[in-house]
């Protein structure tokens, strides 16, 4: 295996990690703005 081979697998593996990390937060602010819309009107 090249060394280009080896920084191309490395290279995704950290995008992956990165999406994964950024869905996450996405998703935790969307849950977020629902969890304090539905408790704004009490």
């Amino acid at each position: 295996m090249s060394d280009d081979e080896k920084y191309a697998e490395k290279a995704i593996g950290w995008r992956v990690l990165i999406y994964i990390v950024l869905g996450h937060l996405l998703a935790g602010f969307i849950w977020l703005l629902f969890y304090l819309g539905s408790h704004a009107s009490h």
